[in-house]
């Protein structure tokens, strides 16, 4: 059968221009030569649309499709399970923070292109990230000033305390103060300096 270029003459059968597509395709490469070596021919896709399997040319349309549109209009869905395209067509996109995906209807940030972080705007979570932290570190922090949880002086793990004294164990063995945060010493710590 003939290649599918508009003016080279090499001839390859059905099944070999359908694994070349679908190789170059995997490869992420949406112009694509003759497989001839040194053929410097693209292949047309409406001239292989016959020659290919419906999957294989359905994805390549739609990575043609995807690699005319400009890199500064094309977002993904942050999510992993999804990771759709949505594309914008303006400036006024970067205004924009909360949105929906229309494909998975999970909400995302728009302007900072990750799960939505509803407890905190986009500059606090852009700090965040160059302080090397996560959202779900941000949402823990926010959840632990909330209910006035302690952080031990060693291990840097949050403590709650429920009931009974101001004198705590953490899992690491280290005691401190639940108030002041100072390590407890029996005889010297007996009442915190800042009250109970």
């Amino acid at each position: 059968m003939r290649n599918s270029t508009n003016s080279c003459t090499h001839v390859y059968c059905s099944e070999c221009i359908a694994k070349h597509v679908a190789s170059k395709i995997q490869e992420n490469i949406t112009q694509i030569k003759c497989p001839e070596f040194n053929c410097k021919e693209t292949l047309e896709p409406y001239l292989c649309r016959d020659m290919i399997p419906w999957e294989v040319f359905d994805r390549w349309e739609n990575a043609l499709c995807e690699s005319s549109i400009l890199a500064s209009h094309k977002v993904y869905c942050p999510f992993k399970d999804c990771s759709a395209l949505l594309v914008h067509d303006d400036d006024e996109w970067m205004t924009i923070r909360e949105t929906e995906c229309p494909h998975c209807r999970r909400l995302f940030c728009a302007k900072c292109k990750v799960p939505w972080h509803s407890d905190m705007d986009c500059s606090e979570y852009q700090e965040l990230i160059k302080k090397g932290g996560a959202i779900e570190d941000a949402s823990l922090i926010k959840l632990a000033e909330q209910k006035k949880w302690k952080r031990c002086p060693k291990c840097n793990f949050y403590v709650e305390k429920t009931v009974g004294c101001v004198h705590i164990t953490c899992r690491c063995k280290y005691e401190f103060c639940y108030i002041c945060g100072v390590e407890w010493r029996q005889q010297s710590h007996v009442i915190c300096q800042r009250g109970v």
